[in-house]
């Protein structure tokens, strides 16, 4: 009889190379966590004058760490995809600039509170140019359109001066870009997209790379980064900020 400490190794091995090819399952669905550090800064007038709010020296807003969901589909050529994440910054700084915002006027020195909420989903469709998922190395490389619908939720509390001032609004941004995925082997493969969206002088970028690894069939784990590139510079706001980090979770296919 074989010593069982000598069937075990053989047994994993067995698994690994003997399931059914992970690239080529119609649904699958992602839950993880996702931590972002955000970076850049906002902008209020003051005698108009733009005034920047740098938003880790002035405002010290604090890493946004939450929860992420995804949903997608792959069918042939297509790939649909809903992203689900929600963004929270929130911090207590002393300021190093004057200005107003929303007609309330702020000073140099002067104590806030900031909490920056978004809502974020992400849609999206790719259709895959290039889609050698039957070789041993697959390969799919592809278009895609999506379209990132953020509700924002924002509140300045001035401490010193004694006034809170919120806004709320919901933004849709579409951007065009590309996926890609790399399956090393059944169990191991690599993904990525970045999506880009320009208009004047602003612009939005989003990107992301992750690596799936899937030791049992239809159950594995993902770790990535992503990273967030926004500038809006019109007559009454200016928003230059990045957020990025990384995320990490469990999947499950078929």
């Amino acid at each position: 009889m074989l010593n069982k400490w000598k069937v075990l190794p053989l047994l994993v091995v067995f698994m690994l190379f003997s399931t059914t090819s992970f690239a080529d399952e119609l649904f699958s669905l992602k839950g993880g966590y996702q931590l972002l550090s955000p970076e850049g800064s906002i902008a209020g007038s003051g005698n108009g004058v733009e005034q920047e709010v740098d938003l880790e020296r002035d405002l010290d807003l604090d890493d946004s760490g939450n929860v992420t969901a995804e949903i997608a589909l792959k069918w042939g050529s297509s790939h649909f995809s809903f992203n689900y994440l929600p963004i929270n910054f929130s911090g207590t700084g002393i300021l190093t600039v004057s200005g107003e915002y929303n007609g309330q006027i702020f000073s140099a020195t002067d104590t806030v509170k900031t909490d920056l909420d978004i809502d974020l989903y992400d849609i999206g469709y790719t259709y895959y140019l290039i889609n050698f998922d039957d070789l041993p190395t697959r390969f799919q490389l592809g278009l895609e359109l999506a379209v990132k619908i953020a509700d924002v939720d924002a509140t300045f509390n001035d401490l010193t001066q004694g006034f809170i001032e919120s806004e709320t609004t919901t933004l849709a941004i579409p951007t065009l870009g590309v996926r890609t995925r790399i399956a090393l082997a059944d169990f191991l493969g690599i993904t990525g997209r970045i999506g880009y969206m320009e208009f004047d002088d602003n612009h939005f970028l989003d990107a992301e790379a992750q690596l799936e690894f899937s030791p049992f069939p239809m159950v594995g784990l993902y770790a990535g980064v992503r990273y967030f590139d926004l500038k809006i510079d019109e007559d009454d706001v200016f928003v230059e900020t990045k957020f990025s980090g990384p995320f990490a979770g469990l999947l499950i296919r078929f």
